[in-house]
């Protein structure tokens, strides 16, 4: 099997808590089939989620970053995925800017009763991660 063959890319998901990371519970509790590419970090809210805490799991050898939250208007924090939009929005600019594909990154929007929609959001993102292979371009030296 060639390298090509048996790469699997790794994801680091930020997920809200009241909203997509509920969703990924109600996906597995329903056995929903879903690739385990995904490390999970729940998050309060997805509008604090950082660019920094994108940038840092990609330095940390992330292949892809998703965060997922409440739909537009269901937010628990009122506003929060909003705020989330406008500063993730700049996520993909930056990416672009410092030579990463700006694809390895993604939102999305999945309710807590939408575990087949997660489900389905993670096998995308996968199959989109693949071709672009092992990302390697802000990944820190460890050895």
């Amino acid at each position: 099997m060639s390298d090509t063959q048996s790469y699997e890319p790794r994801i680091v998901a930020f997920l809200c808590k009241w909203c997509t990371s509920a969703g990924a519970d109600l996906a597995g509790v329903s056995r929903i089939q879903y690739p385990a590419n995904v490390t999970p970090i729940q998050v309060m809210c997805t509008g604090g989620v950082s660019p920094m805490y994108v940038l840092s799991a990609l330095r940390k050898g992330a292949d892809g970053v998703l965060v997922s939250g409440c739909h537009p208007g269901d937010c628990h924090y009122i506003e929060g995925n909003y705020l989330a939009r406008r500063k993730l929005h700049l996520v993909k600019e930056l990416l672009g800017f410092v030579g990463v594909e700006p694809d390895r990154f993604r939102m999305s929007w999945v309710s807590a009763a939408e575990g087949a929609k997660f489900a389905q959001v993670v096998r995308d993102f996968v199959e989109d991660l693949r071709p672009l292979g092992p990302q390697e371009k802000v990944k820190a030296d460890r050895s």
